[in-house]
This record gives C-alpha cells, structure tokens and sequence, in this order.
C-alpha cells in the first residue's frame, strides 16, 4: 500500500511578499532553541549527545517570526538556510505553466523547509506561512560543516533528507493511481498521524489550508473535494463543520486506502 502522504481555512488570505522579523537568540535562551525544545525528537536534534546538542545549540543563530500569508522563502532566492519550523503551518507550492500555484506539500511543527534549495543553490518553490509561525534558522555551510564532525547529525541530517524523497515518492504514487477518495483518505490519515505525534488529538484537527489547496496538492478540483468531503460526511466516517473535522471510523479511512493496489 502507498504511504500516506503528508499533510495538507476557508478563507484564502491575500498572499504577498513581505519581510519577515528576525529574532536573534541570546545565548541565554539558546537551550530552547534545540536542547529544552518539545520538538527535538521530532526534529534534528534526536539522538544527539548533550556535548553535540550544545554545539547544535550554538548553530542556530536566529529565530524567524512569519505572519499568516507571508513568504519564508521564493523561487529563485538564493539558498543559504533550512528552516525548522517551530510553530505554525506553512504550504510549499510552485508556479504551473498556465500561471497557477501548484501546492507540492505541507509541513508542520518540527518538520524542516528549504531542501528544495540544496541542489541548485537556488530555490525551487516559495514556502509560505498558513498561519502566523515562527522557524530557527539553520545556516547550511556551517550546518553541513558541523554534520562532517559528528556523524549523529549527520545521519539525522540523511534521514530528515530520506523522509523528504519518501513523501514525493508517496506524492507520486498517490497521484498516479489513487481515485478522489483514497487520496483524501490518505491525506487525512498522514496529518492525523503527523498531529498525533506532536501530542494532538488524532481524532479532532482545524485544517489550516483551504480546500482549494488541497485539491492542489492532492491533483483534485476544488468540486471533487468538497464533494469528497460531504460523502465522507453522509457516510459516518467524518464530521465537517467547516475548518473543523473529526474523525468518526478512522478503519473506513484506512480500508479505502489498503484497497489501493501497490
């Protein structure tokens, strides 16, 4: 069966470039920035020992407020940080050839953005906040120079960078050969998982992206979603009052996805 893949208001804010605030971190609060931080387990630091925590600490420099429709990085900037999100939601999308955005993925709380730029030195999508959020920002020379003293970071590093390729794989298989519902229900099941991990509820969630970006993300019409969403509904298996969802038969969800062939 595919891997569920990763996540994905109902009203869509206007979405503009502006710069965001930067937030230095003083030394005296740098331990919560990886050490003391609730996310570490989710994020690079796992497995690290206290001396390599320290100097991991040291790395990360400064803290980034972005507000709700704000732009963390764009297309074609130059690229010099990953950026660990430390709270909020943010979507990650680039321009289609008839002028649309395409959404490419969703990333949460302790996940890392910027990857995009590692190849080319260059940004490949923009990444923009879906509610007012806040990253560390992780300098990637000195990042990939820390990685080369201490091998922990740098097999976390490969693994973050391995889970990256597995979730546009899952993209892919989703895309390919799942039908409207066994998309949304692998969505669904992937962010009540990724939520369930941060110690959410894995039943009850707020989407923080519209339905229109959904059906980006998932190759839907923005019809066939809503649509999808109000079978699920009349079927028992979800409850929908607008942002808001709860999931009823999480074993429905899961059957329309194992029913997909591999």
């Amino acid at each position: 069966m595919p891997t569920p893949i990763p996540a994905e208001p109902l009203d869509d804010p206007a979405e503009r470039r502006v710069s965001s605030k930067v937030v230095p971190i003083r030394a005296a609060t740098l331990k919560v920035a990886c050490s003391s931080c609730n996310l570490r387990e989710l994020c690079l630091p796992v497995g690290l020992a206290p001396n390599d925590m320290d100097r991991l600490d040291a790395l990360v420099e400064s803290r980034r407020a972005v507000k709700r429709g704000e732009v963390l990085y764009g297309a074609g900037e130059a690229f010099r940080s990953l950026y660990a999100v430390r709270t909020g939601f943010f979507k990650t999308r680039v321009a289609a050839e008839d002028g649309r955005d395409q959404v490419t993925g969703f990333q949460m709380a302790g996940e890392l953005l910027g990857f995009d730029g590692i190849g080319s030195e260059r940004h490949t999508c923009d990444a923009v906040a879906l509610e007012d959020s806040q990253v560390c920002v992780l300098p990637f020379g000195q990042l990939e120079s820390l990685s080369r003293q201490f091998g922990d970071l740098q097999r976390q590093l490969h693994k973050v960078m391995s889970r990256e390729i597995v979730r546009e794989h899952g993209v892919m298989l989703l895309l390919g050969s799942m039908r409207a519902e066994e998309r949304l229900a692998a969505f669904l099941l992937n962010l009540t998982q990724r939520l369930q991990a941060r110690g959410f509820s894995p039943t009850s969630l707020v989407l923080r992206m519209t339905r229109e970006e959904i059906g980006s993300y998932l190759g839907l019409k923005l019809e066939t979603v809503s649509r999808t969403f109000s079978k699920f509904q009349d079927d028992g298996v979800l409850e929908v009052r607008q942002r808001q969802l709860r999931v009823l038969d999480e074993a429905a969800l899961r059957q329309l996805v194992n029913s997909t062939p591999c």
